[in-house]
């Protein structure tokens, strides 16, 4: 699949078959999330994967988000800012984002790429996910990400964005317009 039909795939999918990914697979996709740009080049996050039915269910109970139960793997994303903060003091829970973000990014492109589905979790109880999974008190759990083949009889598609013309400025804040005064057309992107 080519890369621009990869980005345009890519859409949160909460609808899952009951066809189970390879691990392995998975593992590959956490390998491509692995070559995120890091701060200082510090291996700051870490990796969980969840294929115990159960384990699955408490999760999406902790998240208090029922179609997680549908999937077969889940991945859980974490990062110790332990490193970052030894070098970058007050800086570094900026830089653990931007990490965590491209990591992520990186692993659901590869996940779209493989024929895969996920969709993005930030919203869950933390104590409950770290006591469930024993992750550590000073661990940060970064995101949570089911993931399946999608449901044939729900394709989703992603979501319209706000054009680009709407959130792009030059040189200045609300600077709508570059020298000489024209305004960006989609064509040109």
């Amino acid at each position: 699949m080519e890369f621009n039909e990869v980005i345009k795939r890519r859409a949160s999918i909460r609808n899952y078959s009951p066809k189970k990914p390879r691990t392995e697979d998975i593992i590959k996709c956490l390998d491509y999330a692995n070559l995120a740009p890091s701060p200082g080049n510090l291996s700051l996050l870490r990796y969980i994967i969840i294929e115990n039915q159960e384990k699955i269910d408490k999760i999406a109970e902790c998240c208090q988000q029922k179609f997680i139960k549908q999937a077969k793997i889940i991945v859980v994303i974490c990062s110790d800012s332990k490193r970052a903060i030894n070098l970058y003091d007050e800086r570094a829970e900026k830089y653990i984002k931007h990490n965590a973000g491209a990591a992520i990014e990186n692993f659901l492109l590869k996940i779209t790429e493989m024929g895969l589905a996920s969709c993005w979790v930030g919203a869950f109880v933390d104590s409950m996910v770290k006591n469930e999974l024993r992750i550590p008190e000073e661990i940060e759990i970064e995101a949570i990400f089911p993931i399946g083949y999608q449901a044939k009889t729900n394709k989703t598609k992603q979501k319209t964005k706000l054009s680009i013309n709407e959130k792009l400025f030059f040189e200045t804040w609300k600077n709508r317009y570059r020298m000489p005064l024209e305004k960006v057309r989609r064509e040109d992107i």
